[in-house]
């Protein structure tokens, strides 16, 4: 992928195209995230989960992740504190964790500075790795976008704009 073709699939990134690319590009290098279909599939679900790389943040306050106890959210506070981060939402205490063992060797990390992942290489990294692990390559190579999408989402929350994103991606990248 160049800057031209980024910039050509989230057309509303404007000057964060430039500062988002080499971190995106380097984080799907690392995850294996190295094929025209991998990286449209991808790049469409960034551009949905951040508006274009726009967010890193959740713009909710993260009340409604209180006492989830399927995201690890177990003690008070953890709904606000571990909200959403990253280009594709890291969501819960459990996901926080996890994202903190696979890029830093310590689990305790990203608990203690959840903010971590609003830095542009860890969230990049933190998607890219978020994809990897739940065997979203795998998807991407068969064209399941409708899958990945479930397995990002949880549902289909945002789906039309995530699949007009992915065929402009794969258009670009083809």
């Amino acid at each position: 992928m160049t800057l031209d073709q980024l910039r050509q699939i989230m057309p509303y990134a404007g000057p964060r195209a430039a500062r988002y690319f080499q971190p995106l590009t380097d984080a799907m290098l690392e995850f294996g995230i190295d094929t025209p279909a991998r990286q449209a599939a991808f790049l469409a679900q960034v551009a949905h989960e951040s508006a274009s790389l726009r967010y890193v943040r959740e713009l909710a306050d993260g009340t409604a992740y209180e006492g989830r106890a399927d995201l690890g959210n177990t003690r008070p506070g953890d709904g606000p504190r571990y909200k959403g981060r990253g280009l594709i939402q890291i969501t819960g205490r459990a996901n926080y964790r996890a994202t903190s063992l696979a890029l830093y060797g310590d689990e305790q990390l990203l608990l203690d500075h959840p903010q971590l992942l609003e830095e542009d290489e860890p969230a990049c990294r933190s998607a890219a790795w978020f994809w990897w692990m739940r065997g979203l390559n795998t998807l991407a190579d068969t064209g399941q976008f409708r899958a990945i999408t479930r397995k990002i989402n949880g549902g289909f929350n945002g789906y039309a704009d995530r699949l007009a994103s992915w065929e402009k991606a794969k258009g670009v990248l083809a």
